[in-house]
């Protein structure tokens, strides 16, 4: 390894062994890896070379503001659509991200927020009912947790934002589920171009299947897919385009919940201690609604608070929220840190944060940060903990599984809506318990690091039966 700085007043720059290369294979097999150990040897700024790329990785949660502060020399929507080119073969020459911001914000937030929330419900509601008439309440199954997860939050989520009289087929709703899970396994290697030939193949196939069942030709004219296809056309998007943007919109809104459910749930099942807290926190509200919570499930939540329940659901996106946040350099620009240091970033090259790294897993932040503790995020009063410490000085940035300030995710209030509707509905409507009671979650898959929420290596088999509810509170 070459180590050497191209100017007096650059980060360190790591070239790595193989010209052009460089530590491509390191960053795409495990990113967490790999910047931990750049890390621990370079301290928290250090530029690597990527495929040809120069990429200077910050890991200063306090410094983080240099960067998505400075619009006018870094730039997000030039590397966002490289890759939405690479992903979903979709081109957005006059895209405008502000303005598909504003258009995202009237739809994920307010009145059509709390429209969307009751879709949502609703739909939730009507798929676990699906379960309960395939079986009876003695007759314990049998499931992948994540499988389990995955499929239910999709498909809810799906009918919700891209349903139509065609999707509430099972059949074809199974058809998009499973196109979808086919798509989603190849999307790292698509982001990376590392498709080996059957598998583009297999990419390809799965893309065309997916457009033609997202087809603009199906969707009802009131609907929150119209909305969309009206601001791709007020942009000049073409109709193939449009076409192939909806696919884009699919994995954006449903590739992440499935998975940060799973991981809920696992953490909850591994951790009795935390379970049993939740569980608590669950019949205290049942008790305020007078036994009637699934009822009023939706109302219950969003008029109560569930201090608890956030804290794990915090300290499961901490420990599982791992997007790398990138900026591209357009301009021959000078990077302020918090500790007064400067360095020079060139036009061309690549400035990247990673979160997962810091604050999310600095053991100077969080005590034992490998460790689930459900209540991290609580104060001993049972209130939310708001305030973290590094070097003695309080941070901005404690966690970030949405981004942060203006940037953060449009679409979170409603992903949190449909996580805790989906999680607080099985807790309650279904014993649920590990095959295994010595099992523990399974390892992340590493490349997934940088694409949203982690993925599990493998699954953790879960027996689950339905409760016996009263049938006036289903």
């Amino acid at each position: 390894m070459s180590v050497s700085p191209r100017k007096k007043n650059e980060p360190p720059l790591v070239k790595g062994f193989i010209p052009w290369l460089g530590h491509a294979l390191e960053f795409g097999k495990d990113a967490a890896k790999f910047l931990t150990r750049m890390k621990q040897k370079h301290g928290d700024i250090f530029t690597v070379r990527v495929c040809g790329h120069y990429i200077t990785v910050l890991l200063d949660p306090n410094s983080y503001d240099a960067v998505l502060d400075d619009t006018a020399s870094l730039d997000f929507s030039r590397y966002a659509q490289v890759l939405k080119q690479r992903i979903f073969n979709l081109r957005l020459p006059n895209h405008n991200p502000d303005t598909e911001r504003a258009w995202m914000e009237q739809h994920f937030q307010g009145p059509s927020l709390a429209r969307l929330s009751s879709s949502m419900h609703l739909h939730l509601q009507t798929l676990l009912r699906e379960e309960e008439r395939s079986c009876s309440p003695a007759e314990w199954r049998q499931d992948g947790l994540f499988s389990l997860c995955y499929s239910l939050l999709f498909r809810a989520g799906y009918l919700t934002l891209f349903g139509t009289e065609k999707s509430n087929n099972v059949t074809e709703l199974a058809a998009v589920y499973k196109e979808f899970r086919k798509f989603d396994g190849l999307l790292t290697k698509l982001a990376r171009s590392t498709l080996k030939q059957e598998e583009k193949r297999t990419a390809s196939l799965s893309q065309e299947r997916l457009w033609e069942l997202l087809s603009p030709a199906w969707l009802n004219s009131s609907s929150w897919q119209q909305s969309y296809l009206r601001h791709l056309q007020r942009e000049g998007v073409d109709t193939e385009m449009q076409r192939r943007a909806m696919l884009l919109q699919l994995w954006a809104t449903q590739g992440n919940a499935g998975p940060a459910a799973f991981w809920l749930l696992g953490f909850l099942l591994t951790n009795p201690e935390a379970m049993r807290a939740v569980k608590e926190e669950l019949g205290g509200l049942a008790l305020q609604e007078d036994g009637s919570l699934q009822h009023h499930l939706l109302d219950t939540l969003e008029h109560h608070s569930t201090p608890v329940f956030d804290s794990v659901l915090s300290e499961t996106l901490r420990l599982t929220a791992a997007a790398l946040i990138n900026r591209e350099v357009i301009q021959n620009t000078t990077l302020r840190l918090a500790s007064g240091q400067e360095y020079h970033l060139r036009q061309g090259d690549r400035v990247c944060l990673f979160p997962f790294l810091s604050p999310q897993m600095d053991p100077q932040i969080h005590h034992d940060p490998q460790t689930f503790q459900y209540d991290r995020f609580l104060n001993a009063d049972g209130t939310e903990k708001k305030k973290f410490y590094k070097d003695g000085e309080r941070l901005k940035y404690y966690t970030m599984p949405w981004g942060a300030d203006k940037n953060m995710c449009v679409g979170r209030h409603f992903a949190v809506s449909g996580i805790k509707q989906f999680a607080f509905m099985v807790l309650s409507r279904l014993d649920l318990k590990l095959c295994d009671p010595t099992a523990t979650v399974p390892p992340v898959n590493p490349s997934r690091y940088g694409f949203g929420m982690l993925q599990p290596d493998g699954d953790l088999e879960v027996h689950y039966r339905l409760k016996t509810l009263d049938p006036e509170n289903c």
